[in-house]
């Protein structure tokens, strides 16, 4: 993903028959995808300027200018919606865009290096990150939160984890 870009929001498929999609928004206040202009497809190919019409089950209800048909709307199924990241509002100090997660460097509380954020996860219950280290089999996962991750630094590139006490 560039920089510049952030994904907001995918199309999870048509709904009914004349057009309407389905769409799965990953901002904060899940109508706010609609607010912030025309979407893009990562590669700034596509725009979409979305309307919505109803919550749905399993996300929002909305229809997309020039899709009319059920084919046409299931085609866009899978489609991953950007925006420039000046269109989004800044945050607080103590949030983050995952974009802006994904890539930092992980140090322990010592300052010895456990790995990258290679990913962040949210299944409803908190963010999760993906930590790849060579010092482990696997990736790390580790919660979000301000016991785990005390210190967040944009502008180094890093994060401070408290790692978690292994249980046998």
């Amino acid at each position: 993903m560039t920089a510049d870009l952030i994904c907001i929001g995918a199309i999870a498929g048509s709904f009914g028959v004349s057009g309407e999609v389905r769409l799965k928004s990953f901002c904060s206040e899940p109508t706010d995808i609609a607010a912030y202009g025309p979407l893009s497809t990562e590669d700034g190919s596509r725009t979409f300027h979305v309307t919505l019409t109803r919550p749905v089950s399993g996300g929002l209800g909305a229809r997309i200018n020039g899709i009319t048909t059920k084919e046409q709307a299931d085609a866009l199924r899978g489609t991953s919606l950007f925006v420039p990241r000046d269109r989004l509002p800044s945050l607080p100090d103590d949030e983050f865009y995952h974009a802006d997660l994904i890539g930092l460097s992980a140090y322990d509380t010592g300052g010895v290096l456990i790995g990258k954020v290679t990913a962040v996860y949210n299944h409803g219950a908190g963010d999760i990150l993906e930590i790849s280290t060579a010092r482990h089999k696997s990736a790390l996962l580790l919660p979000f939160t301000l016991a785990i991750v005390p210190n967040v630094d944009l502008a180094s590139g890093r994060i401070v984890v408290d790692m978690p006490e292994e249980s046998d």
